[in-house]
């Protein structure tokens, strides 16, 4: 008599990846999230009060989502296309919307923002022109970048001054001139690295 087979569970592999998994379901979901971002932190007006608090924790939480959907995507095989597209556009996304408000708010100066975005969607746009051929993976240096600008930002939406002083303000000074140089000096290494992986 023969045995009767045990039913298996699924793994990673085991059939196509639905474009709709969770991984894409939370990048999508930080997509949403960001002209809420906006709103809330428009209606405040530079008042720091609730609606204030309120979207700079929706930005920590909405941020924090990139590192979570990225593991869950990996350790379970649910990579798609589509969420190798749409993770850095949230990302980009996210951190655009936050430093363009900051600027329009006075709290930021418009050339940081400007020259920060320069770099984020230049890089971006390259990476899409490639895709077909490479692949331009993040570099140690892009993810100390995404830290810091992460880390800047949020300290700059949190209204901590009147909490625990001004000398908050100074660190975010200097947490954002890091970032800012980290981002510029990561983007030109992008451009470099590659062109010599080409010439290889």
């Amino acid at each position: 008599m023969s045995e009767v087979a045990r039913p298996r569970m699924l793994r990673a592999g085991d059939g196509p990846v639905s474009t709709w998994n969770v991984p894409n379901l939370i990048t999508i979901a930080r997509i949403v999230l960001v002209p809420v971002f906006v709103v809330l932190l428009a209606a405040d007006g530079g008042r720091d009060g609730a609606l204030r608090w309120a979207a700079a924790v929706l930005f920590v939480v909405a941020i924090a989502t990139d590192g979570i959907d990225g593991h869950i995507a990996r350790s379970r095989g649910l990579v798609t296309d589509l969420g190798k597209i749409l993770d850095p556009i949230a990302d980009k996304a996210l951190t655009g919307a936050a430093l363009v408000m900051l600027s329009v708010l006075g709290e930021l100066p418009v050339w940081v923002t400007a020259l920060i975005l320069l770099r984020e969607v230049g890089i971006t746009v390259f990476r899409f022109a490639v895709l077909r051929t490479r692949v331009i993976p993040a570099s140690r240096g892009g993810k100390l970048k995404t830290v810091l600008q992460s880390v800047a930002i949020t300290l700059a939406l949190l209204p901590l001054a009147t909490l625990v002083g001004s000398w908050i303000d100074v660190v975010d000074v200097v947490l954002m001139a890091a970032a800012l140089v980290v981002t510029v000096v990561t983007g030109v290494q992008y451009l470099i690295d590659d062109r010599r992986a080409n010439r290889s």
